[in-house]
């Protein structure tokens, strides 16, 4: 269970020369125009361009514990800078009440613009509440903003596309075909899910399911543990080392006589942990190989780990193009535009729809690593 701390906000100012400030302030937002209403109105001309360009965009950004989320920030920041912008970089290290307070200074900074990526997704609303009274439009990035009106856009990948993708490498490599209850052969599966306080969890779990269910009731999958709930499969923050206590405890409890065929990892980081813990107890051998073991943001390492036969299977997302449209969102809604969506009927936080901006997953497996390369994320040297 997540721990959601309240953080105090910082007292407004009461000095003179800030009541003075403030009603400026307030006598210029007066003097401009309304262009448009609704969502792209509180991203309007409200906030100047008074320290660059176009002023200073908050990213906050989850944890550097991933290279992926360290990518991303980067990515953000250099492609908001080529559009005329400043950045404000923070990663929240994993703990919530870091990022609300990250939060709460870029707000109190007068930033024009958040892009969140939320370490807790349910955890925000207050602070976001803030950020809406100020004006400030919010996006949230790759994962959900969960249960508040005050997120104007979403961008993130096809989430239950990845979790399509993952199951389907898993039944195409164990050659099941389709759905068959007279099939002799059965094979064991064990599933890891996200971390429970990431919506995006849900999505992947619910993709991959619908893809594996059928093989479930026809009995070609088994999952020996008995752990078929995504509540009995989460990661808590997509941690390597907990999934592979998990993974240590599901082997010597469930195949003591008999192996493992595949794993439903859905990211690279717990792939990691999984295959430590299969290689711990015997496994990667030639008379005891590795089973099949997916994952997700095709993380070096484990591209490396695929490259040499370990991990088998990993889901690719540009994260260079998610950071490029996040800045086309971003930079529409503080000129009164509105951004591009392709999607605004799935993504709901519990208040309401978030218009929805999803990119194109690719698996990636030994055959297309170097796509990796033609695609400039990785070089070939990197892959050696």
């Amino acid at each position: 269970m997540t721990t959601r701390t309240r953080v105090r906000r910082l007292p407004r100012p009461r000095t003179r020369g800030a009541r003075i400030a403030a009603a400026t302030a307030l006598a210029t937002l007066l003097a401009v125009p309304l262009t448009a209403c609704g969502q792209e109105a509180r991203g309007g001309s409200r906030y100047q361009a008074d320290d660059g360009k176009g002023g200073t965009i908050g990213l906050a950004m989850p944890t550097k514990s991933s290279e992926r989320w360290i990518a991303d920030g980067r990515n953000m920041a250099e492609q908001f800078r080529k559009a005329g912008y400043k950045t404000d970089l923070q990663y929240g290290d994993d703990k919530v009440e870091n990022q609300i307070a990250q939060l709460e200074n870029m707000i109190t900074k007068g930033r024009r613009l958040l892009v969140v990526a939320a370490i807790d997704g349910s955890a925000l609303t207050e602070v976001l509440q803030r950020a809406h009274d100020a004006k400030i439009p919010v996006i949230s990035y790759d994962r959900l903003i969960m249960g508040t009106q005050n997120v104007d856009y979403y961008a993130s990948f096809d989430n239950e596309r990845v979790g399509e993708l993952q199951a389907r490498y898993i039944v195409d490599r164990l050659e099941l075909g389709e759905p068959d209850k007279e099939a002799d052969e059965k094979h064991t599966l064990e599933l890891f899910a996200g971390s429970p306080d990431d919506n995006n969890t849900t999505y992947f779990w619910k993709g991959a399911m619908k893809v594996l269910q059928p093989y479930f009731d026809s009995g070609q999958l088994v999952v020996r543990s008995g752990q078929t709930k995504m509540s009995q499969a989460t990661t808590l923050r997509w941690d390597g080392g907990t999934a592979q206590k998990r993974m240590d405890d599901l082997i010597s409890k469930s195949y003591a006589e008999q192996r493992v065929d595949a794993v439903l990892s859905p990211y690279d980081g717990i792939s990691i942990g999984v295959i430590s813990a299969l290689k711990s107890a015997g496994y990667g051998t030639k008379s005891l190989p590795l089973p099949v073991v997916t994952g997700q943001d095709a993380e070096l390492a484990s591209v490396k780990s695929i490259l040499r036969g370990e991990q088998t299977q990993t889901v690719f997302k540009d994260t260079r193009k998610l950071a490029a449209q996040t800045v086309r969102m971003g930079d529409a809604v503080l000129n009164g535009k509105k951004p591009q969506v392709n999607n605004t009927t799935d993504y709901n936080n519990g208040k309401k729809n978030v218009p929805s901006y999803l990119l194109d997953p690719v698996s990636i497996d030994k055959a297309n690593t170097q796509l990796l390369v033609e695609e400039g994320y990785f070089t070939a040297g990197q892959l050696k």
